[in-house]
């Protein structure tokens, strides 16, 4: 595993290539966000989605997505006039609107019901992200059913001994993001 500073990879180009293309790779991460730190990988890269599964010993529920845009977002997603509402209102920020897959099996390994969790949160770290133009998988850095951590210390050995890539932001103040069903907002 790699530890690497927000600070240091926010002045390193080198670092910010090395991230890219370990994103590229299917490497699996520890990284902060806008409420905790989460746990993600290339959403394209299946393998690696199941290796989350398996590290935090979750089963087949679904997986939430760093959308690299709101295009992109458009063209998966089923956008009535209130999602499109939802989408302007809550992203970006520490919000999961789930929204509707235009067609059943796109990410079926993320998720395999109808809808998926979007986020887009505001922090630095996703801005690198986006730039990849390749949706990140986002869940919180935990085994199943136990707390989220707001820092790397919280985060226990057998998740940190199976991970590539740790970004380190110090301590977050958060809580997990808050659901959005059809308007409806559902604190976690």
């Amino acid at each position: 595993m790699k530890i690497i500073t927000l600070k240091d990879l926010g002045k390193d180009k080198n670092l910010k290539k090395e991230i890219k293309k370990a994103i590229e790779d299917g490497k699996i991460f520890i990284y902060p966000t806008d409420t905790i730190y989460g746990i993600g990988c290339n959403a394209q890269n299946e393998k690696a989605v199941k290796k989350i599964r398996e590290i935090k010993k979750r089963d087949e529920k679904p997986f939430s997505v760093i959308a690299p845009s709101k295009k992109g977002i458009k063209e998966n997603f089923i956008i009535d006039k209130k999602t499109e509402e939802d989408v302007k209102k809550y992203l970006p920020g520490p919000y999961t609107p789930l929204l509707k897959k235009k067609n059943p099996s796109f990410f079926q390994w993320i998720s395999s019901n109808e809808r998926i969790g979007i986020r887009i949160p505001k922090h630095d770290f996703t801005e690198i992200i986006k730039k990849n133009e390749i949706p990140f998988v986002i869940t919180s850095v935990n085994l199943s059913g136990e707390p989220f951590a707001k820092s790397i210390k919280e985060v226990k050995k057998e998740i940190l001994d199976k991970v590539e890539y740790i970004i380190e932001a110090g301590e977050l103040n958060g809580s997990p993001s808050t659901l959005i069903i059809d308007g409806v907002e559902i604190k976690r």
